[in-house]
């Protein structure tokens, strides 16, 4: 049998990542940041909760969630913040790299 303790560490890494994207009103506020005309300006949660229809405190839970998977940032002007999304796309990479790996056992196994 194949030793998977490679894959299970990076799931194990990832999985606040898969948390925070696994729920359909993160998602909505991710496709409400991508959508947002403004980019790297951002939103703020006045304008999340317009967009979603989730209470402010629903939105800022899930910012918070959002913004510990890095999927998001904040940027403030005074007493304002702004979110957007994160540059860093480093769990997004080590995810490719885990379905990437996945794939590769699939293949050697012949179940593809």
């Amino acid at each position: 049998m194949q030793d998977l303790s490679g894959i299970k560490t990076q799931l194990t890494d990832l999985s606040d990542f898969l948390v925070a994207l696994g729920d359909e009103k993160r998602q909505a506020i991710l496709i409400e940041l991508m959508s947002a005309e403004n980019g790297v300006e951002g939103l703020r949660v006045t304008d999340l909760t317009d967009a979603t229809d989730l209470s402010r405190p629903a939105i800022s839970h899930h910012i918070k969630i959002l913004m510990q998977a890095h999927l998001i940032e904040r940027r403030s002007e005074g007493t304002r913040n702004y979110y957007y999304l994160s540059h860093d796309l480093s769990q997004i990479n080590q995810l490719q790299d885990m379905i990437s790996s996945v794939k590769k056992i699939i293949k050697e196994s012949g179940r593809e």
